[in-house]
């Protein structure tokens, strides 16, 4: 009986110490630990450090991210061979070991996030005069087992006739060339970068090829969690600036430091689809938006589009109103005086497109006829060059649709664009077909103010790389220009399937007439206000006693009731920061030039009203004793007045309708809106009789005003 009640005793305390552990912090989930596999001897990224611990780029990341999800890690160096084949076995979970994602690794791992992008170099012995493959023929490279290096002077060695020999670690593939016995290596460029830096012997005799990215791996259907923990956690190294200490830390500072957390302001076209546009939701798409966007998230900056119209956008650039510009920008020497461009993202051709039931089918049919351009462009350009030789004239449009427009009604005969562009266009339900192959092949590039934003221009060079090498790049133009090229582009745009009657349009752009009409009608007000205060200012000026002040008046009317109105909003918003290096907002160009031009119209009716008054009025007030000021106040102005009100609504509306033309420095206004629609879905004469009668009612609004206080104001 004893024995029992001592051994219930023992049952009962046993299980106390059960509960009382697992009531311990921490106890109930104890932090999983993964076994992880890497190579021996890959510096940077892992090697034995003097006290003959393991660091290096892959070490450091795996540990951090096992520190930010919660896990544990235990590193094994054993090669990458070897942690290949123990991660297919199921010896190890997980390899990070610099092993470069490819579609042959993919059948037999699933691989995290790509964490650092990369590709193969040669290298030979310092002081070789080997510097091209051409010159590896009858010779021994020396390659590493196993490596994207090796798989890439593999595909090469029978073009360029040499032989190979692998190794299982770099170190002895780079004693092999030191030694004499390879006259060349391949390896990873980081890699070679690294070790050459610390001592190595050897020098890189090639630009990087066959570039890919690192990912870390394991077996293909195992370990999902592993994985999600992988991606999760890199990210957040990534955003809280681990990664870019420790890849600092081997490889120093990135180059992108100096634009990391800034913004840019980059200029681009209004329209010119598939490389920029308006989708449905008025947010600029395309293959350019996608790029910059896609390059600035890989490079951590900001960018704020800025939809100029191509001329105003380069013309920002010069000015220092804008950054940088990209619009499908043809690189040719005329440019590069200005400009510094980045490499080359797209290839291009110019072609000749006619309408549809046209019989023209080539350059030798244009002679004396008229042929549409768009200004600025490479196609513009072509065209020019070819003119003289073909017999036939030019006519030039600031906008692709009022190109394609001139050619479909018959004013022209044939236009010059783009090859994408056009085809783009014509898929889209554009009235027009091509009749020549593509000519004047250029490439596009992204371009800065020659001498300026030199960072900015470097990371875009670095992005643009990185996204080619990760397929991004390839994504973003099959997104446009793929295959299934019309169901892309009309999806993309919007214009799949959409009502194309009035109504229907006006339901689908609503938003954005809405938005475009708000910017017009603020910027009506703010001008005219401001306006009012500078023509009654310069008006009064032009009718006191005094020489100087009505010739100051005088001129001022002059000047700017002379100078037509896109001229003046050029000047102010690109002229003028030319000079000053200072940047003006498009809005408040906007506002001091309707203010300055329509002040002026407002001085020469302030003026004329104040002149029209009975010149005896004044006479008598100032023989009555009144002074001048006061004779003007009390006497003149009352009666001026009610002669200029009429103007003044009259002036109300022509600074209204004045404000389409501030769509040139790339306000967002309803004439800027309807040019943006209009890109997105090709209808011209619709979408504008859309505008045209939203303008029609509210001018006929203000005219029914006009005539009220008309008729309220005779005596």
């Amino acid at each position: 009986m004893k024995r029992k009640v001592l051994m219930a005793f023992g049952l009962l305390a046993a299980f106390a110490t059960i509960l009382f552990c697992l009531a311990l912090p921490g106890s109930q989930a104890q932090a999983k630990t993964y076994q992880i596999g890497t190579d021996v001897t890959y510096p940077p990224f892992e090697f034995a450090n003097k006290n003959n611990k393991y660091v290096g780029i892959d070490i450091d990341i795996i540990k951090s991210i096992a520190k930010e999800e919660g896990f544990k890690v235990n590193v094994k160096p054993v090669g990458f061979n070897a942690a290949v084949q123990s991660v297919q076995s199921g010896q190890l979970d997980g390899i990070i070991a610099g092993m470069t994602i490819t579609p042959e690794r993919k059948d037999k791992f699933d691989f995290g996030t790509p964490y650092y992008k990369t590709g193969a170099v040669m290298a030979v012995k310092k002081g070789s005069d080997i510097t091209s493959f051409k010159q590896l023929k009858g010779k021994k490279v020396a390659l590493k087992t196993g490596t994207a290096a090796a798989d890439y002077a593999n595909s090469l060695k029978k073009k360029y006739g040499f032989k190979t020999v692998t190794f299982d670690d770099s170190d002895n593939i780079y004693q092999d060339v030191t030694t004499g016995n390879s006259v060349a290596c391949f390896d990873d460029q980081p890699v070679l970068q690294y070790g050459i830096k610390h001592g190595l012997k050897l020098q890189i005799a090639s630009k990087p090829a066959n570039q890919g990215w690192y990912g870390f791996g394991v077996k293909k259907g195992t370990h999902k969690a592993l994985i999600k923990k992988f991606n999760a956690g890199l990210k957040k190294i990534q955003a809280n600036g681990t990664y870019d200490k420790i890849v600092g830390k081997y490889l120093g500072t990135a180059n992108n430091s100096k634009v990391k957390g800034k913004t840019f302001t980059i200029g681009t076209d209004v329209t010119f689809p598939p490389f920029e546009f308006a989708n449905k939701n008025n947010k600029y798409v395309g293959i350019d938006m996608d790029l910059i966007r896609a390059i600035a998230n890989e490079q951590g900056f900001k960018v704020k589009i800025k939809a100029l119209g191509f001329n105003a956008a380069v013309q920002a650039v010069e000015s220092g109103q804008a950054d940088g510009v990209i619009a499908g920008m043809s690189i040719t020497n005329e440019r590069k005086a200005q400009f510094d461009f980045s490499k080359p993202y797209f290839n291009s051709g110019v072609v000749m497109a006619v309408a549809q039931n046209s019989k023209i089918h080539k350059l030798s049919e244009l002679r004396g006829k008229r042929v549409a351009v768009k200004t600025g462009t490479s196609g513009a350009d072509y065209a020019n060059s070819i003119k003289k030789k073909y017999g036939f004239k030019v006519v030039t449009f600031d906008d692709s649709n009022n190109m394609y427009a001139d050619v479909s009604t018959g004013n022209s005969v044939a236009c010059f664009e783009d090859h994408p562009v056009m085809q783009y266009a014509i898929k889209q339900g554009t009235k027009l077909k091509i009749v020549t192959k593509p000519a004047l092949n250029a490439p596009y590039g992204f371009a800065v103010k020659k001498g300026h934003n030199q960072a900015l221009l470097q990371a875009f060079n670095q992005g643009l790389a990185d996204l080619k090498a990760s397929g991004t790049y390839d994504s973003i133009k099959a997104k446009y220009l793929g295959a299934d090229e019309i169901k892309t582009a009309a999806k993309t745009s919007g214009n799949d399937a959409e009502d194309r009657t009035f109504i229907g349009l006006i339901k689908q752009n609503k938003g954005a007439l809405l938005s475009g009409l708000q910017e017009t009608l603020w910027l009506t007000v703010v001008s005219i206000f401001f306006a009012t205060i500078f023509g009654v200012l310069v008006g009064l000026m032009g009718v006191v006693p005094n020489k100087f002040s009505q010739g100051t008046s005088t001129t001022l009317i002059y000047l700017f009731r002379g100078m037509p109105l896109l001229v003046l909003a050029l000047f102010i918003y690109t002229g003028i920061p030319s000079l000053t290096g200072q940047k003006i907002p498009a809005f408040v160009a906007g506002v001091v030039t309707l203010t300055f031009n329509e002040g002026a119209y407002i001085a020469a009716f302030v003026k004329g009203g104040i002149q029209a008054v009975d010149p005896g009025q004044m006479e008598a007030s100032r023989s009555l004793g009144l002074p001048f000021g006061k004779a003007m106040r009390k006497v003149i102005l009352p009666q001026g007045i009610r002669i200029m009100v009429p103007s003044f609504i009259n002036q109300f509306i022509i600074t209204l309708k004045d404000t389409s033309i501030l769509s040139i420095i790339g306000l967002l206004e309803l004439t800027q809106t309807g040019k943006i629609i209009i890109a997105r879905n090709l209808e011209g004469f619709k979408v504008w009789t859309i505008v045209a009668a939203i303008y029609l009612i509210i001018i006929t609004v203000l005219t029914w005003l006009s005539n009220w206080v008309q008729r309220r104001t005779k005596v």
